[in-house]
């Protein structure tokens, strides 16, 4: 798959970054990921039996949107801390967010992603309980401010509230950007509107959280001993922000209904209340106008493009429907 902002480098080119950042190695095999979105990804093994994964961040030059500024910082801080919260991620050896690069450990399960279809109801739900107590973890790290981290202090704000209402323009001046406005339920201003005016329930959050926001089940990796599969770790800490825990949920909205519940159990310990319900809510509304804001500067074909897009209205025309927009 080809993607317009990710880099293309050659095996080389890689060895050459990883030796500046961690001194002579040598290497003994090369692997070139080619299933994301963003970055470019590069696994190097090492003659002293470390197994690696290189990321890469896109030019800076290139047009993104506009959360997407200084992401590889964005995701170097969450891994630390996360990882200094407990939560299971790969050991980082190397994070440069000037130079747009981290060097972290290779893990050695698998996606959720890929074996998801193999498992029983059972063993689903027992991951994604789980996946909701690790998941919950990264709660533990509190932020200086709402909003991401940028060296600009865009979005930063003392509230919640007004911190998602930054990230909530941003967003839709990125659907704006992009020819895909024409099938909204509703036009941006007003979908802006409505958000806007939930800043009661969302300064119900008063701490500053760290939230990955994009544990879909292609970011965590899970391995089977001892007959059964758990969680290993979770990895792409790009879109991490700082704002509401619950946001954590959010990535549930592409995974079966019955799957929700077992999540929220390991992440809460309890049902969801009304309020919370309704924040959950107006962070898939955010989520899909990122999805349909990336429509612009990815470079999908047209029928991935229709796709993703269809997708995006079908899921705010529920949202706004549960919202009683």
């Amino acid at each position: 798959m080809e993607v317009a902002v990710r880099p293309r480098l050659d095996r080389a080119r890689v060895e050459r970054l990883v030796r500046d950042a961690l001194g002579p190695v040598e290497f003994t095999a090369h692997e070139e990921f080619t299933d994301g979105y963003f970055n470019a990804a590069h696994a190097l093994d090492t003659a002293d039996g470390r197994r690696l994964v290189v990321k890469i961040a896109p030019d800076k030059g290139l047009k993104l949107q506009r959360y997407e500024a200084d992401l590889m910082g964005a995701e170097i801080d969450c891994f630390e801390r996360a990882i200094a919260a407990g939560v299971p991620m790969p050991r980082l050896w190397h994070g440069d967010p000037d130079r747009g690069l981290m060097i972290m450990d290779r893990l050695s399960g698998v996606t959720l992603l890929s074996v998801r279809e193999t498992l029983s109801r059972e063993e689903l739900h027992g991951l994604r309980r789980e996946i909701g107590a690790l998941s919950a973890r990264f709660r533990d790290a509190t932020g200086e401010h709402f909003g991401y981290r940028r060296p600009s202090g865009r979005t930063a704000a003392d509230t919640w509230s007004a911190a998602f209402a930054a990230m909530a323009a941003d967003a839709a001046a990125d659907v704006a950007d992009g020819p895909w406005t024409p099938g909204l339920p509703l036009p941006l201003d007003a979908i802006t509107a409505k958000l806007n005016g939930e800043k009661d329930l969302l300064d119900e959050v008063d701490r500053p959280s760290l939230v990955h926001f994009d544990l879909w089940d292609g970011n965590v990796f899970v391995v089977r001993e001892d007959g059964r599969w758990r969680v290993e770790a979770f990895i792409d800490g790009e879109r991490a922000f700082y704002g509401d825990p619950l946001a954590e949920l959010v990535i549930l909205k592409f995974s079966p209904g019955d799957e929700l519940a077992p999540t929220v159990d390991g992440f809460l310990g309890r049902a969801m209340t009304a309020g919370e319900e309704r924040r959950l809510s107006l962070y898939r509304v955010y989520l899909s106008l990122l999805i349909l804001g990336e429509l612009g500067v990815r470079g999908y074909g047209p029928e991935d493009a229709a796709f993703f897009a269809d997708r995006e209205y079908r899921c705010l025309e529920r949202e706004f429907a549960a919202l009683g927009y």
